[in-house]
């Protein structure tokens, strides 16, 4: 018959593991969510092959949306009077932006490098956060630091570039 102190030891162990094992799973659905979250330009940016690639020159920005003709640069792209760019990138009047067209609609999806940056800040905040918990739950602070400071960097970067 096991001993109260060996049944002890294998129920203190039994809980570690799914402690650790719990705080991998919560580790893994912010990232997976950071990659989902900036998938959904950065498909765009990425992937630009057989995508209609040309130039926005902003004319009118309102609250959400700047608007502005676009000038294509790839060989297939059409010409359009009027397309929409979310506001959040950073964008003045007068200024002339490179831009990929999402199919089938009139926005546009700013490319280049900034775009690039500003299309992957969700996972970024993702690895800053995933940092906290890899620190905290997991007790891997080299991994901790590595992965909230390319998220910072991220951040950084995006910051300055939009500029």
């Amino acid at each position: 018959m096991p001993s109260a102190a060996a049944a002890s030891s294998r129920g203190s162990v039994a809980l570690r593991f799914g402690q650790r094992a719990l705080m991998v799973v919560v580790t893994a659905l912010i990232l997976v969510g950071g990659v989902w979250g900036s998938w959904g330009t950065a498909q765009y940016v990425v992937l630009t092959k057989g995508r209609e690639r040309g130039t926005v020159e902003v004319a009118d920005c309102s609250r959400d949306t700047c608007t502005g003709p676009y000038r294509p640069v790839s060989a297939g792209s059409v010409a359009r009077a009027r397309v929409r760019l979310d506001t959040s990138v950073g964008v003045r009047t007068g200024e002339v932006l490179t831009v990929v067209v999402k199919p089938g609609t009139d926005e546009v999806v700013r490319s280049g490098p900034a775009g690039m940056l500003y299309a992957w800040l969700p996972l970024a905040g993702a690895l800053m956060l995933a940092g906290v918990v890899v620190a905290g739950g997991l007790r891997m602070r080299r991994t901790a630091w590595a992965m909230g400071g390319t998220g910072l960097v991220l951040v950084t970067a995006a910051f300055v570039a939009l500029q």
